[in-house]
């Protein structure tokens, strides 16, 4: 069956007005908790990293009433600058989960928008997993229906198709019908923005936090019956037509409400691109498990995938956040410190001797047959002495995915310097029972 002649935006819109958390199976709401938790961790890891105090310092003299939290802050904003502001400090670190085959960050566009509603309506658990499940299914199935041609036009993916994820959460919320619903997709269509040549700055981070906060702003806008296209998605200069050129649209629908793209999500061990983990798990066993002094490295030598090199080919990096894009920078730390997290991506240690040294060893080669969540090492000592090593499955991809205790564990590392331990350990355990919550307004205050 194509759905190429039939409304995308429509259907979809059926299934957001319909969606009801007595319909989502048990492991989908585990799922989603693990989703949510994972983001919050980062969020509230990032909650006072200057990207994220630049862009509160410029917007808080323009910012309207206290209506919901900047997480991880003892400060209060507008629904509105939350969402921004919530979707950066979630970003910043590229921390956050990944859906491989959508290739987006699922969360972060949609979350912020969900909680700053949640909390100024005084919403339930329930209501809160619900609207989450349905953003980010839309979301993924959005960011499937172009691709890849839309990612490889330079479509910063996350943000133009979670727009879409935000608006459906923020719909569902807001109790929008079918058509209100639709005009919310078209606005958000409209809306739709983000370029890759924005990684390595703060910009990038910027994304998700636009997305989240342009989604919610066009469900508000629908709410009032603000109209858009009811084909912003599928029409002819609809958003799939303009910004792909490999439009499949049985993506949008096909199996809706019984093929869950969330349950596909992974969570990153490393502070980075999904592509560098593998690098930087060969490195970390090379380090750990070989025992090789680093001053007894000649050469390393990595095989990868493609993308590897094009979105993280930066020689020469400058600031954490270039080393979050620089091959070479992950593979040289994570070899030097036997880690992989926030610290290794900081602007002290992207310039740090001892790093800049090994990078000028690091080399790769590009396989085209290398699958994504693999690598191959070779590493040539002075003595002539070569050792290999083979990653097949990285730890956080898909076949080696994170377990519950690994994202606790990343929890309290990111948010017990912000919260305390005490306080950190209280949320974590109130977040695995999410469902439970009664009053969203009541937790984060």
């Amino acid at each position: 069956m194509t759905y190429e002649n039939i409304h995308v935006s429509k259907i979809l819109s059926s299934y957001i007005q319909n969606s009801q958390y007595g319909h989502l199976r048990n492991d989908v709401i585990h799922e989603a908790k693990r989703a949510w938790i994972n983001w919050i961790a980062c969020a509230v890891g990032a909650s006072h990293h200057p990207t994220v105090e630049y862009a509160w310092q410029a917007l808080k003299p323009y910012a309207g009433s206290e209506q919901a939290t900047l997480i991880g802050r003892n400060e209060k904003t507008d629904i509105l600058t939350a969402a921004l502001l919530n979707g950066v400090s979630s970003h910043v670190l590229d921390f956050d989960d990944t859906h491989p085959q959508a290739m987006v960050h699922p969360s972060s566009p949609v979350a912020p928008a969900v909680l700053a509603l949640c909390e100024h309506h005084n919403r339930s658990g329930e209501d809160l997993i619900n609207a989450f499940v349905v953003g980010v299914e839309v979301e993924c199935r959005v960011a499937r229906a172009v691709l890849p041609s839309h990612y490889d036009m330079g479509w910063h993916i996350t943000s133009t198709a979670g727009v879409f994820g935000s608006a459906a959460a923020s719909a569902r919320l807001c109790g929008l019908n079918i058509d209100q619903t639709q005009w919310a997709l078209g606005l958000a269509a409209t809306q739709a923005c983000g370029l890759r040549e924005m990684f390595g700055s703060m910009a990038k981070s910027l994304h998700p936090g636009k997305a989240a906060q342009n989604g919610l702003s066009s469900a508000l806008l629908a709410q009032q019956n603000f109209t858009s296209s009811e084909s912003g998605i599928e029409g002819k200069r609809g958003f799939a037509h303009v910004l792909s050129e490999t439009v499949n649209l049985n993506e949008c629908v096909s199996q809706l409400g019984e093929r869950y793209d969330l349950l596909g999500n992974t969570y990153k061990p490393f502070a980075c691109g999904l592509v560098l983990h593998p690098v930087i798990d060969a490195c970390i066993e090379l380090r750990n498990i070989h025992k090789i002094p680093v001053n007894q490295i000649s050469a390393i030598e990595l095989i990868v995938h493609p993308k590897v090199l094009e979105l993280t080919g930066k020689l020469k990096p400058k600031t954490g956040l270039e080393g979050k894009f620089s091959f070479y920078h992950a593979a040289a730390v994570s070899m030097v410190d036997g880690a992989g997290g926030e610290l290794q991506f900081q602007d002290a240690r992207v310039n740090s001797s001892d790093v800049v040294e090994l990078r000028a060893k690091v080399s790769a080669v590009v396989h085209e047959e290398m699958p994504m969540h693999a690598a191959r090492l070779t590493a040539t000592l002075l003595d002539g002495k070569k050792i290999q090593i083979q990653i097949d499955d990285c730890v956080g991809s898909q076949k080696k995915p994170m377990s519950d205790g690994d994202i606790s564990n990343k929890f309290i590392a990111l948010c017990a310097d912000v919260w305390g331990e005490s306080k950190t350990e209280n949320i974590l355990k109130k977040f695995w029972n999410l469902e439970k919550i009664s009053s969203f307004s009541k937790l984060l205050s």
